[in-house]
C-alpha cells in the first residue's frame, strides 16, 4: 500500500430508513476513517449511494461511477466491508474492472483479501463475495416462504390488498363485500375483452371507486389484473 496516492471512500446503505437514520453510513464512515489512519493517510472524499439495494447496477449508482471517474493511478477506493459494492458476483467484478482500468484499487477496511492481487487475495475476495451472495438469496428465499406461509393463513402480507380489509385481530384478513363488488365488476370487463385503461375509464363511469373514492388509473388497473391472474 505504500504507492498510494490519494484515497476515496465508498459508503452504501440499502434502505431509505438507514440513509435517513444516517446510522449505518456513520458507520461505514468510521471504519474507513480508521483503516487510513492505520496507513498514516486521509481520506480524500467520501461517496455515498443511499437507500441502493446491493444488486442495483453500476449505471444507477451515482455516487459510485463519481468516485470511480476521480481515480488515478496508485489511488485507493475503500470500502467498510466488501459487500458494500454489492452483493452479486458480476456485479462486484464489473466494478472491480472499472476501478482497474484506473490502475486503481478497491480496499476493504474489514480486510478480505482486497489489498493485493496474489492468488491468495484474489481466492479471498471471491470467497467473500460468494458468500454475500449466498446470504442474500437465502434470506430472499426465507422472505419469499415466510410470506406465502402468512398468505395461505389468510394473514397480512404488506400492503392490505384491494377487496379485503383487516379483521378485528388487526392481523387476520377479511373480504371487503363492497370492495368484492368491484373486484367482482373488474372481472367481468377482463372477461369482456376491454383494455386496461377502457375498465379504468368504465369503472369510474360507473362510480365504482378505488378505495377511499380515488379514481381509477391505468396503473392501479393493471395492478390488480397483475393479482387476478396469478
Amino acid at each position: 500500500m505504500e504507492n498510494i496516492v490519494k484515497i476515496f471512500a465508498y459508503l452504501r446503505v440499502s434502505t431509505d430508513k438507514q440513509a435517513e437514520s444516517g446510522a449505518g453510513l456513520a458507520a461505514q464512515r468510521d471504519s474507513c476513517l480508521k483503516w487510513a489512519e492505520a496507513l498514516g493517510g486521509t481520506v480524500e472524499q467520501f461517496y455515498a449511494d443511499e437507500g441502493v439495494s446491493g444488486s442495483t447496477g453500476l449505471d444507477r449508482r451515482p455516487a459510485l461511477l463519481e468516485a470511480i471517474s476521480q481515480l488515478k493511478k496508485g489511488d485507493v477506493l475503500v470500502v467498510a466491508k466488501r459487500d458494500r459494492l454489492g452483493r452479486d458476483l458480476i456485479l462486484v467484478a464489473m466494478i472491480e474492472a472499472a476501478v482497474e482500468r484506473k490502475l486503481a484499487k478497491v480496499a476493504s477496511a474489514a480486510g478480505e483479501g482486497t489489498g493485493d492481487n496474489d492468488p491468495s487475495s484474489v481466492l479471498m475476495r471471491r470467497m467473500v463475495d460468494a458468500f454475500a451472495e449466498f446470504e442474500r438469496n437465502v434470506i430472499g428465499a426465507r422472505t419469499s416462504a415466510a410470506m406465502q406461509a402468512m398468505r395461505k393463513k389468510n394473514e397480512r402480507v404488506g400492503h392490505v390488498p384491494f377487496g379485503f380489509r383487516l379483521a378485528e385481530d388487526r392481523v387476520h384478513l377479511e373480504e371487503d363485500e363492497e370492495e368484492q363488488s368491484i373486484l367482482n365488476q373488474l372481472q367481468e370487463l377482463i372477461d369482456a375483452g376491454l383494455s386496461t385503461r377502457q375498465i379504468a375509464d368504465e369503472l369510474n363511469r360507473r362510480k365504482s371507486f378505488n378505495r377511499g373514492g380515488a379514481r381509477w388509473n391505468h396503473g392501479s388497473i393493471h395492478r390488480i389484473r397483475t393479482r387476478l391472474a396469478a
